[in-house]
């Protein structure tokens, strides 16, 4: 009982300390991520926040597992640097000894993840796609900032208000740039306002004027108004299909097309590597005086890269349909699960393995 409350206690403490670290990396890179495609108008500028939180949410799995099999490799690494092995050795207790308190630590984690990369990670995916699609059918008076020039939702409009009003329905010194065709028109106004005339929306200018040219026949034609009426209201267009990863797992399942078995392929990977991380923790943990303190965690770290980059390459395989869907998951995470059990077995019983060791000389 003290083996157990004393391995749980500091895995508890490791884990907290590595998470908030990670969450912490994580948010300040999502963070740029965010404020780039926010000045390149892809983003709302007031909901980055709440992007940025769906984000990072989304995240949380591959996050949680990294906190997980960190603090696991990190808290066995130690109490081997430290010499407390050789107590729990002496006690009786060998690494086979170890998988039943990490699991009963590990199992709300690894529930978690499991949730997480079925139902949460496709509805923060859904969640950021309806903020970004909401801000892009915005309309064309919606997307102009004073003193920025802004292109209207089609492109074939720049607008340019200097200053608005409090109530945001008129502003002076207007400019309107539009191409239509083989038609161009540049207008500019001293004041405008907007006025709804039944569904349309239509911004009416005050004295201004408007020059027009034809590509075809290369005729200019000014006019100066005292007022003009431009309609500036555009039909939202219509909502387009989710992407794959912003699909519920359901759909994936009862939609069995080669992207969504790769995308399911994923999902369900994420969770199965969980539990094999933690196999693998207690088979790469250890501590070499000769190796260094950090050596046998660099090789961890570079385990869970190359198994992470498996999981994504077998994504793309799927989709492209190099490997079936079914083989690839049993294949992958069933192998590594033989591996890391058959490596804790060598190491829990010390086995050798004939031939890797060379033959000493004996002297005469």
């Amino acid at each position: 009982m003290l083996f157990h409350s004393s391995i749980r206690r500091e895995l508890a403490r490791s884990f907290g300390a590595t998470l908030v670290v990670l969450v912490t990396v994580v948010m300040t890179l999502m963070l740029v991520r965010t404020l780039g495609q926010a000045s390149r108008g892809a983003v709302n500028p007031s909901e980055i926040l709440m992007v940025l939180g769906y984000t990072v949410l989304g995240f949380l799995p591959a996050i949680l597992t990294l906190s997980l099999f960190i603090s696991l490799v990190g808290s066995l690494t130690r109490m081997y640097r430290d010499s407390e092995m050789v107590i729990w050795f002496t006690a009786g207790r060998g690494l086979a000894g170890f998988l039943g308190p990490l699991f009963h630590f590990a199992w709300p984690i690894l529930l978690t993840v499991a949730v997480m990369s079925l139902l949460v990670w496709p509805w923060s995916n859904q969640q950021v796609r309806d903020l970004r699609d909401r801000y892009e059918r915005r309309g064309d008076l919606e997307r102009v900032t004073p003193g920025q020039f802004q292109e209207s939702s089609r492109g074939n409009r720049v607008f340019f208000i200097d200053k608005e009003s409090p109530d945001s329905k008129s502003g002076t010194n207007v400019f309107i740039s539009s191409t239509d065709k083989d038609r161009k028109s540049v207008t500019s106004a001293r004041k405008g306002r907007i006025s709804e005339v039944g569904d349309a929306r239509i911004l009416l200018l005050e004295n201004g004027q408007r020059l027009e040219s034809n590509a075809t026949d290369s005729t200019l034609k000014l006019s100066e108004f005292e007022e003009y009426g431009v309609v500036v209201g555009e039909t939202v267009q219509a909502a387009q299909e989710p992407q794959t990863r912003a699909k519920s797992t359901l759909t994936l399942l009862m939609e069995p097309t080669r992207l969504h078995l790769g995308e399911l392929s994923w999902r369900i990977g994420l969770a199965l590597a969980a539990i094999n991380f933690v196999t693998l923790a207690i088979a790469l943990a250890g501590a070499n005086p000769r190796g260094g303190r950090s050596g046998s965690f660099v090789f961890s770290l570079f385990a869970f890269v190359v198994y992470y980059n498996l999981i994504n390459l077998g994504q793309n395989w799927i989709a492209n349909g190099r490997f079936p869907f079914l083989g690839y998951v049993i294949a992958l995470h069933t192998g590594v699960m033989v591996l890391s059990l058959l490596w804790l077995v060598k190491r829990n019983g010390n086995w050798a393995v004939p031939g890797w060791r060379r033959p000493r000389k004996v002297r005469a």
